[in-house]
């Protein structure tokens, strides 16, 4: 939590929500030793914090209970962890709402009627943020790697990384591209944005977290979602709002494997009325993004589609 909050402060490109979904993985793993706990139960109980966590920072509790079962799992839910995930989601939520704790809204106040020709655009849209969404975790993995070959004391990583990215911010002249953004975020909802504002923040978050700052990957997903569905609207005959959505939640989707998660939490987000918009593109962007995501410790079982499944074995074959 301290380094997470150090991070933005000092100008890491990196978020403090995904932060807040592991320390709930992390507290309640602490009871597994306490009630000494067999593998199988430690699974139910990391469930329950992770759910408590997602559903109390971002506000949806129904898609914080799914988030945890469909993260943990991937494509294998226990289902004996459903009913406590659920009331774990909503006791945190409204252990915030007590609180008064406020989130941030968005609003998308157009829906256009869903038709052939929107159907083809939500498609291609689905497939660039996947393809996005893939990006953005081989970079993360990438900087990871090369900061931990070439500096092998890990505190001067982050010193090192530090300097670079205040050098980086003061040569290209603008700090949007660091912190949360989420004044960036709100604005892509109503002005289409600059076409490469989600490219540099790939770049600027995917050091960050490379480097070794603490921090989420959330918050800059929903940053680079956003921003990228912002830059589409100049192309795709959509309105701004609903594709900055789409963007916002699709790309979350593609770089955590839990698309079913990210489809609830769009309609809790931003209304029930564009849920057929979000959930498409949720689903397009998860086929898409590859199998390479932000959690190392994912459960990924199985292939996503037959046909990599077949070109990896075909591979397979030739080596």
């Amino acid at each position: 939590m301290v380094g997470t909050l150090i991070t933005p402060l000092l100008g890491g490109s990196a978020g403090r929500e995904g932060t807040a979904v592991q320390m709930g993985g992390a507290i309640s793993d602490q009871f597994t030793t306490i009630f000494k706990l067999n593998p199988s139960e430690r699974k139910t109980i990391l469930v329950l914090g992770i759910s408590a966590g997602f559903a109390s920072v971002f506000g949806t509790p129904l898609a914080g209970a799914i988030f945890a079962l469909e993260v943990l799992y991937f494509s294998k839910i226990n289902f004996r962890s459903i009913l406590t995930s659920f009331i774990v989601a909503y006791v945190a939520f409204y252990t915030v709402e007590f609180w008064k704790v406020e989130h941030t809204h968005y609003s998308i106040p157009v829906i256009p009627e869903m038709s052939f020709a929107n159907l083809f655009w939500i498609i291609i849209t689905g497939i660039l943020f996947g393809l996005t969404a893939m990006l953005f975790s081989k970079t993360t993995h990438f900087w990871h790697r090369l900061f931990s070959k070439s500096i092998k004391y890990a505190p001067l990583r982050p010193f090192i990384g530090g300097v670079i990215l205040a050098l980086s911010i003061y040569i290209i002249g603008t700090t949007k591209y660091i912190g949360l953004g989420i004044p960036i975020i709100v604005d892509a909802f109503r002005h289409a944005d600059a076409n490469y504002d989600f490219l540099l923040k790939i770049l600027f978050t995917g050091f960050t977290l490379g480097a070794g700052f603490k921090g989420g990957e959330v918050t800059p997903l929903f940053f680079i979602g956003a921003t990228l569905g912002s830059a589409l609207s100049v192309f795709i005959p959509l309105p701004v709002a609903l594709l900055a959505g789409m963007g916002f939640v699709a790309v979350f989707s593609g770089a955590t494997h839990t698309p079913i998660a990210c489809s609830i939490m769009g309609m809790e987000l931003f209304g029930i009325e564009c849920g057929i918009y979000i959930a498409i593109a949720c689903v397009i962007a998860y086929f898409f993004s590859g199998h390479v995501g932000i959690y190392h410790s994912q459960i990924v079982k199985g292939p996503k589609h037959t046909l990599y499944q077949k070109w990896r074995r075909t591979n397979l074959e030739d080596l």
